[in-house]
């Protein structure tokens, strides 16, 4: 026997078929309230997309740990081998918006929540082990530039390159963006980052810097220009399909999960600055350690209630994990949780989705779309004399020295060739090409020749060899006091 449609306060809908209406040919009655409450429901079932990583895809699944690294963090996550911890997962794109092409060459986020006994852990990182600026001041306006025109509404290249051009500290990640690496041939085909450098405190109160490395254990696939174009004209959809298809049929996606450590006091003396997001650490100075393994075993019952409703901030960590002085993560750890509150509302964080697996206990209260009891009747502020929840000092995070006057302050060094170099001349001749069409392919658009030779001039300090190349793909020379 079939369930009795009913609206949304539960009474029977005796017609869903016909409005209320004045005789065969109306006018509609007012009084007709579920005609009224589906139209009104129907116009409000868009919350705003997000700014950024509107088009995305997620999946269930969860992370087991394989190996001891206990004497590193307390998180009770991570405490032994053989625990798992349940996760959900979302995968998108960075620039485009809720209906975009999935084969774009853009980043591609990849944010895990893990639900922990001690509370959600949230790690929002990108395919990347970098990103094109490290001071989050940068970011509204470096997104600016890859969003539309106000006048023209369409993509600008002249903004892209222009930003780009004046924010050398961009040149690795945008090496990385036009490699073959920049359009990856499915979701579940690419690597993940955590891509800032975080705290880990063990139980002894002993800390570490910490980076996070997932490896897919699918191999690394990409996709040449041409077919993902063709792909994006014929299904735009198509890294959300894969993912789901995978999922479906029960080939489950998975990726190994290793970290770089780096001792406390190292931060003060290695060769490049390690809270800056656009390095990286040589792997050989500090070897991938593994942790655990990361499956994905189960798709979403609803996309809008868990794909688009889940909320994942980096300001979400649990004992044994910490922020670092990561310039651009410190103004993640605000703007994440405040377009949360903007686009979901106050209490997102109670969505099925979202809503911890720990005990919750706080003097949060009212807001719009309030899910649960809202605290009840019990006490609803502190301190109070009526056995409220309490603070535990033994959970806070523990303490690091900071010095200097306050002011706008960069980072102490400016050096970002060195490692974009790097980056070229361990590609093959083969990818070394393909960079370069795609970059010289991307940057014919500009029409003025002052940004594509400012832009050259970086390419060249990176290597004399990428600069040329370029140049000369675009039809101009390097400027004079780069040759």
């Amino acid at each position: 026997m079939s369930k009795k449609l009913t609206t949304s306060w539960g009474a029977p809908v005796g017609d869903n078929q016909n409005s209320m209406t004045a005789g065969s040919r109306g006018p509609t009655l007012i009084q007709d309230v579920h005609l009224l409450e589906k139209l009104a429901h129907f116009n409000r079932e868009r919350v705003p997309e997000r700014v950024v990583h509107a088009k995305g895809a997620g999946a269930h699944g969860y992370f087991e740990v394989t190996n001891d690294v206990s004497k590193y963090t307390k998180a009770a996550f991570l405490s032994e081998v053989g625990k798992r911890t349940p996760m959900f997962i979302r995968f998108s794109t960075v620039a485009g918006e809720l209906g975009s092409a999935d084969t774009v060459r853009d980043p591609r986020g990849f944010a895990v929540k893990f639900y922990t006994e001690e509370g959600n852990y949230d790690l929002v990182g990108n395919n990347t082990p970098v990103f094109f600026i490290r001071d989050a001041i940068k970011f509204p306006d470096f997104i600016h530039t890859q969003k539309r025109h106000p006048q023209t509404h369409l993509k600008n290249p002249n903004a892209v390159w222009d930003f780009w051009s004046l924010s050398p500290e961009s040149l690795h990640q945008v090496t990385i963006l036009m490699s073959d690496r920049g359009i990856p041939a499915t979701f579940r085909h690419m690597h993940g980052f955590g891509s800032h450098t975080f705290k880990w405190v063990n139980k002894e109160g002993e800390g570490v810097w910490v980076k996070y490395h997932f490896k897919t254990n699918q191999g690394v696939k990409n996709l040449a220009p041409d077919v993902a174009a063709k792909i994006a004209g014929e299904n735009p959809d198509y890294h959300t399909e894969d993912l789901f298809n995978a999922i479906d049929k029960g080939d489950f996606p998975s990726w190994t999960l290793y970290v770089q450590i780096m001792p406390i006091e190292d931060a003060d003396t290695y060769r490049w600055d390690p809270f800056d997001v656009t390095k990286v650490w040589s792997q050989k100075d500090y070897p991938l350690i593994e942790v655990g393994k990361m499956v994905l075993n189960r798709n979403p019952e609803n996309y809008f209630a868990e794909v688009e409703q889940v909320t994942l901030s980096p300001g979400n960590f649990v004992p044994g994990i910490e922020a670092s002085p990561d310039k651009m993560l410190q103004g993640r750890l605000f703007a994440y949780s405040d377009a949360h509150r903007y686009r979901v509302g106050a209490n997102h964080n109670a969505l099925p989705i979202n809503r911890p697996v720990a005990e919750v206990n706080n003097y949060q209260r009212d807001g719009f779309m309030r899910p649960d009891n809202n605290g009840g009747g019990s006490v609803y502020y502190e301190p109070n004399s009526f056995s409220g929840p309490q603070e535990s000092p033994g959970d806070n995070t523990t303490a690091f020295p900071v010095s200097g006057a306050a002011g706008s302050t960069g980072y102490d060094h400016d050096d970002h060739y060195t490692q974009a170099g790097d980056l070229y001349r361990l590609m093959t001749e083969d990818e070394r090409t393909r960079l370069v069409a795609n970059i010289v392919a991307a940057m014919k658009p500009v029409e003025h020749d002052d940004i594509k030779l400012r832009q050259i001039a970086h390419f060249y300090k990176a290597d004399p060899e990428y600069g040329t190349r370029v140049a000369e793909g675009v039809g101009l020379s390097v400027p004079v006091t780069q040759a």
